[in-house]
């Protein structure tokens, strides 16, 4: 998400801190601990980290938004340029009116792909070869929307790519060409009225049989089950009250527990398969306006864009353990 205004509504704020979850963690809930900062980027620069895909060797590759470079950095904080979008001159981007590349999968192949918001024909997905180089698009999505969350379904050989303005997932082939308009609706729609605090649907991420995505206006974390023949299932609220919600990653593979990123409050969030939810790493963690979160083993990495603080955008590690059940 990029530069969302806190002036998102004192209601939503309101409705956020009334349905913080305040329940005991339970016996056998995940633990976060031991937050560090691996790596500081520079604003001047335009080095917004963005989303998050990670590596085999525990590396991230980052999406620098504004920038519109793919960095990798390893965990001890050494950064290497991979990849620059081509620049838009004419760009009308909806919601921030420039070019910016926000989400980042890897296919394992080791070839990235990322989305690319321009207001122009160079809006969509792009790949990027293994090892970094030259950016090519292989898909092309509306100029009017704003593709942001992205995941890659290597079994079923297509893209998922979360659409913030104009309320929808779309499904592209793997190997470019049209998109389809994959699940729709109210659920997914942006609710903020200002055109640029516009931003519905935005993080997406495949886990168990479904694809989750976040609304960043209504504070809501998604679940979108996939049928046998591909389709859309109904689309269900997993959780709310989740003030300024940008990207999340899941903990653990057979439970719905997720860490979500809380932009507009500088928080990283535990969301329970029931939904509840409560805060466990915030600005005294380190963390300046979190977009994305991602989750290796025992290890959750935060990207934090400073969109809102201006101050110290950077990439945060954390430990991850899972209490013994009982």
């Amino acid at each position: 998400m990029i530069r969302l205004p806190r002036s998102a509504g004192i209601s939503a704020a309101a409705l956020a801190l009334g349905l913080l979850a305040t329940a005991p963690a339970a016996g056998d809930e995940p633990t976060v601990s031991t937050p560090r900062v691996v790596a500081h980027f520079d604003l001047a620069k335009g080095e917004s980290p963005e989303n998050i895909a990670l590596e085999p060797d525990g590396s991230a590759d980052l999406t620098f938004s504004t920038a519109r470079q793919v960095v990798n950095v390893t965990r001890e904080g050494r950064k290497r340029l991979l990849a620059t979008l081509p620049s838009v001159p004419d760009a009308s981007t909806p919601v921030v009116g420039r070019a910016v590349v926000l989400g980042i999968a890897r296919a394992q192949n080791g070839a990235l792909y990322v989305t690319y918001a321009t207001g122009t024909r160079a809006t969509g997905i792009w790949r990027i070869p293994a090892g970094g180089g030259r950016p090519r698009q292989i898909a092309l999505l509306p100029a009017t929307g704003f593709p942001n969350g992205l995941a890659l379904d290597e079994r079923r050989g297509v893209f998922y790519v979360a659409d913030s303005v104009l309320g929808t997932v779309w499904r592209v082939p793997r190997a470019g060409g049209k998109p389809t308009a994959w699940a729709t609706g109210a659920a997914l729609e942006p609710r903020n009225a200002r055109p640029a605090a516009r931003v519905g649907a935005n993080g997406l991420r495949l886990h168990r049989d479904a694809v989750w995505v976040s609304n960043t206006n209504a504070g809501t974390l998604l679940r979108i089950p996939v049928r046998r023949d591909g389709s859309a299932r109904p689309i269900e609220t997993r959780a709310s009250g989740l003030y300024a919600l940008d990207d999340f990653g899941f903990v653990e593979r057979r439970r719905d527990t997720a860490l979500v990123a809380l932009t507009g409050g500088s928080e990283v969030a535990l969301v329970r398969p029931d939904g509840t939810h409560q805060v466990v790493l915030d600005r005294q963690s380190g963390l300046s306006n979190p977009t994305a979160v991602a989750v290796r083993g025992r290890t959750a990495y935060v990207t934090g864009a400073a969109y809102f603080t201006q101050k110290d955008p950077n990439l945060l590690l954390a430990d991850v353990r899972q209490r013994a059940r009982h």
